[in-house]
Parts: C-alpha cells; structure tokens; sequence
C-alpha cells in the first residue's frame, strides 16, 4: 500500500481518467464484512471493473474484486458481491439526478484507508469519445516535449527537434 499523507492507498482505477472526463468528486465510505477489510490490509483487490449505481435512495457498488482472506474458513466473502457505499442523502438525491442524464457514469477512482475506515473516491464522469482521447494524449506528449525542450535548456544545451543524430563519421561516409 502506497502512503499519501494520513491515507493509505489499496487500489486505484487508472484507466477511469483516461475513458472518462471527472466532473465531480465524492468520498464515501464502504459497508465491508471482517475477510474483506483483512484482505484488504493486505492490498488484494481491483477497482478495475468497478462502477457505482442509485437503486432506492442507496448507492451500490457493483463489481468491485476483494479476493478472499487466505484464513477465512466458512466466514469467508464473496470476492464480487454488491457493497453499499454510505454517503450523506444530500449527496445521494445529487448523484442520482446527475446520473440519470445521458452520458454520466458512477465510477470509483481510488480505494484507500482513512483514520482505519475505508474510503472510495467516487467520481461523476462522462464518457470520451476516441477523439476527446486522442486530443488528451496529443496534449501530454506537447507538455512532454515542452518539459524536455526547458531541461536541454537549463542544461545548457541547445534544444532539439526531434531525436538526437550520432556524429557523422568520415569512414562512413562515401561519395559516388
């Protein structure tokens, strides 16, 4: 698990932020049986799959993978059951009205213990289309070449298009 301040980090969902444009963020808690935190403490699961829904004023997460505690014995979970998520009503009747419009999606983007709870960072988001992805990544890689142009720079030498050539041999070099 990763530390980020007061918060341990289980699992992320890295490929949310690429499929998806966030529009708003929530932090809920997470209704777990005793396996599934135990197996959790030892950072066994994925977010992969996972989204969220509004069914009767409650918020469910669906799909979310816990493996199974190693030494459960019967007590054991089931690795993909449904699990309710607990956030304040206010937050719930917004979530609902937002996401029953076209496009929007429940989706969680991180899963981390705070102060021993666990908590799900669950983002409101709209789907991308392929152009609104291949734009995204055509705009990382100018701000890439931007931050290597700055550090040739402060380096002292001189900025270049594109890759580097090696020095030009004579030896190698032959005329018709």
């Amino acid at each position: 698990m990763v530390q980020h301040g007061d918060r341990s980090v289980i699992a992320t969902n890295r490929r949310a932020r690429h499929h998806y444009t966030i529009v708003d963020t929530y932090e809920a808690g997470l209704v777990l049986v005793g396996t599934e935190v135990k197996s959790l403490r030892l950072g066994r699961a994925s977010l992969a799959e996972a989204f969220a829904t509004v069914d009767g004023g409650e918020v469910w997460l669906r799909n979310l993978h816990i493996a199974e505690y190693w030494h459960g014995s019967w007590t054991n979970h089931t690795p993909r059951r449904t699990r309710k998520m607990l956030l304040h009503a206010k937050e719930i009747r917004a979530l609902n009205v937002r996401a029953r419009e076209t496009g929007f999606a429940l989706v969680p983007l991180s899963m981390y213990f705070s102060d021993g709870w666990v908590k799900v960072e669950l983002a409101l988001a709209r789907g991308k289309k392929n152009w609104d992805k291949r734009r995204d990544i055509a705009a990382r890689d100018a701000e890439r070449e931007m931050a290597r142009g700055i550090g040739w720079q402060l380096k002292g030498r001189p900025a270049e298009k594109g890759r580097r050539r090696p020095p030009e041999d004579p030896v190698l070099r032959y005329s018709p």
